[in-house]
């Protein structure tokens, strides 16, 4: 997910997406908080991962940040926007239907 920089938007780099067969997503225009969710993630993951280590090659830095986002991110780590629960956590938890109310209009 991006913003509309002109980097982005480009057709150069469209057309390599295309040829990747990636789906570009990019912020709605004038809307800046579409990707912010996006950018506390990779602010979280170089904050409490990747600035932490040293990766002799990219197969061992794919490795350990597969296993910070399945073992650690999603599984372990509390999210305020959750309700202090991890991803998993909030997945797994039952939800409530709220009963349907019929109007009192007839």
């Amino acid at each position: 997910h991006s913003d509309r920089g002109s980097q982005y938007a480009s057709d150069e780099y469209q057309a390599l997406l295309r040829h990747h067969h990636v789906v570009c997503s990019m912020s709605r225009k004038g809307n800046c908080w579409d990707n912010s969710v996006m950018e506390r993630f990779f602010l979280n993951l170089k904050m409490e991962r990747v600035w932490q280590r040293r990766y002799a090659n990219h197969d061992e830095a794919r490795r350990d940040i597969n296993q910070y986002i399945v073992g650690f991110y999603n599984a372990v780590r509390l999210h305020s926007t959750l309700g202090y629960l991890s991803p998993t956590a909030y997945e797994a938890k039952p939800t409530v239907k709220e009963p349907i109310s019929l109007s009192e209009i007839t």
